[in-house]
């Protein structure tokens, strides 16, 4: 087996030492001292590699303790252990030509030595790993017969049959297991397996009844037989031999637990949810297994949400069983991901956020929670959690760029621009694989950057944004909007505002924003007719009126522009300057 030693130093330095100690002395009497010196300073030249090949073994640095056992096989080349060191050391590899010298060395170590078990398991796992099935199956045949008391490894050996799609010789392999060790959950299900694949169902089935018949209160055993008839399109027998198990071992949850799954399976979702009601409520059965089926629920829920499918009872059931979760195991954090979960896929956002916070003041819980939390956050503009919850997060996850994506656009709703830069700056640096991503961080930088009047590197920002997308719309109406404001760039932007305009024709915002920019240009009646359009959405609001009170001013409409201006004052009371405008009839630049 992989990196299991077998012998230790002291075993090896023994073996060295092969001759008997009778034949030692007669040979002594016939060496000179010489000879007796330059054996015993290879014998310890011998020990001193081996011993250092041992300790690189142990540190992982193969490549040194291959070198030391190499050298000891050029002192000692009869020594089995030794081979098989150099098989271990290489067997580590992936590589095709290091396996081929590991199974190279193992012959060698096999005819040295018959009686050691583990030479064969490293055998038989370099076989298998070079895909020569037949040669591993040599090998378990062979350690089955030349170690007393290894017919366990008929498993392994049955295993490698299958491998190599000799299902007749595995299923007599697992015969043969059950001879010498009697019935077992391994060899039963296998032979089943193998039965069914090659249609012989009657053999397969009476496989699996001589494992329960023989073991009739285990239910693991029911439960293997049901999931492969259930693999295999046989799920009625299999929900048939599970309800036989519940006659005589009715408190069996976890039989219970795969029965409701076969039922919901077979559209029986009556029966699945009378078993499921009691189950919730049974503390013997795993919360783990309770987790599996409600996750089941919210997949389903999930996936109707993406094809507008809606299943209020069935969403009701799934809510009641998180209701049961929750009253028995309240501190458990899982529970109120999954929460969160089945909340956002029945559309109830405020519910996901609680669950989402809750189970992340109760443990650690990973990324995919908080990035779910700040999205709800993000999603109701609760600015100031996304803040906070995001400063926490960072704490556990530096370098996901997401979190900062998040913390900045929350400080940038607030206006905290100087705290919006440095967050999305970070974004930018961790996720420059993400172009869509990339576009919309440099979209907001350029805004930030913008209130922070750093106008060069807002016009750098905004630059980038349209080199991903020239189509951005967001963009392309703040850009050209602060460049008629700045008074700047004022050809470019009635370019990119012209854009946004005829790709958006009915966008109140935009037409107004391409009115305003003609404005600047002191291109009055194209902006007359531009910002018109605008109110004629409906959709206007203080702004287009008062623009266009301005706009008809410079068209020498002064009482048109006051009715405009006042009606912008109707919306907007709190406006000075625009009091002023109304005051004194004229324009304030």
């Amino acid at each position: 087996m992989r990196g299991r030693r077998v012998y230790t130093v002291l075993a090896l330095l023994a073996a060295l030492s092969w001759t008997a100690p009778g034949t030692a002395v007669a040979q002594r009497k016939k060496k000179n001292v010489e000879e007796v010196e330059a054996s015993g300073i290879r014998l310890r030249e011998a020990e001193f590699y081996f011993t250092e090949g041992e300790k690189f073994f142990i540190l992982e640095d193969y490549a040194k303790a291959l070198l030391y056992y190499q050298r000891t096989l050029e002192i000692t080349p009869d020594n089995a252990t030794v081979h098989y060191k150099v098989a271990e050391v290489l067997s580590q590899s992936n590589k095709q030509e290091d396996l081929l010298k590991a199974s190279l060395s193992m012959e060698n170590a096999l005819k040295l030595e018959k009686k050691n078990k583990y030479f064969y398991l490293l055998a038989a796992n370099i076989y298998g790993s070079l895909t020569k099935f037949d040669k591993a199956a040599e090998t378990y045949e062979a350690l089955i017969k030349e170690v007393k008391g290894s017919e366990e490894y008929l498993y392994e050996l049955a295993a490698v049959y299958q491998y190599a799609n000799k299902f007749d010789d595995a299923v007599k392999t697992y015969n043969r297991a059950e001879s010498a060790l009697g019935i077992s959950e391994v060899s039963s299900i296998q032979k089943l397996r193998i039965y069914l694949e090659q249609g012989k169902t009657k053999e397969g089935i009476a496989e699996g009844e001589k494992l329960i018949n023989a073991f009739p209160d285990e239910e693991r055993y029911v439960m293997g037989f049901a999931d492969v008839l259930s693999q295999k399109g046989m799920r009625p027998d299999a929900i048939k031999y599970l309800e036989k198990f519940l006659v005589t071992n009715p408190d069996s949850g976890n039989v219970k637990m795969l029965l409701a799954g076969l039922y919901r399976d077979s559209r029986q979702e009556d029966k699945a949810r009378a078993l499921l009601l009691t189950l919730f409520d049974d503390p013997s059965v795993e919360l783990s297994s309770k987790l599996i089926m409600l996750g089941a629920y919210n997949t389903e829920l999930n996936q109707n949400k993406t094809k507008n499918i809606a299943d209020p009872e069935k969403e009701k059931f799934a809510l009641s069983l998180l209701e049961k979760l929750g009253k028995s195991n309240p501190s458990d954090p899982n529970v109120h991901i999954l929460g969160g979960d089945l909340y956002l896929s029945t559309g109830k956002p405020r519910d996901a956020q609680r669950e989402y916070s809750q189970a992340i003041e109760l443990g650690n819980v990973n990324f995919e929670v908080w990035e779910n939390l700040l999205f709800l956050e993000t999603q109701m503009e609760q600015w100031d959690n996304v803040i906070k919850h995001s400063d926490e997060a960072l704490i556990m996850f530096p370098n996901q760029g997401m979190v900062h994506y998040f913390n900045g656009y929350a400080n940038l709703r607030k206006r905290q621009y100087p705290e919006a830069v440095a967050s999305l700056e970070q974004a930018k640096k961790l996720t420059t694989s993400n172009t869509n991503l990339q576009g919309e961080l440099n979209s907001m930088l350029g805004d930030a950057y913008n209130a922070m009047k750093a106008y060069d590197k807002s016009d750098k920002a905004y630059d980038d944004a349209l080199t991903i997308n020239p189509n951005n719309d967001a963009v392309l109406n703040n850009y050209s909007y602060f460049l008629a404001l700045r008074k700047v760039n004022l050809e470019k932007a009635e370019k990119m505002a012209s854009s946004l305009m005829k790709n958006n024709p009915d966008n109140p915002t935009f037409l107004d924003t391409y009115a305003w920019v003609l404005y600047t240009r002191q291109k009055y009646k194209e902006a007359r007719k531009a910002i018109e359009r605008a109110i004629s959405t409906g959709n206007a609001n203080a702004t287009h009126f008062e623009h266009y009170g301005d706009i008809l001013f410079q068209l020498g409409d002064v009482t048109g522009a006051v009715q405009q201006w006042e009606k912008a004052r109707g919306l907007n009371a709190n406006s000075e300057l625009l009091n002023k405008k109304i005051a004194n009839r004229k324009i304030y630049e």
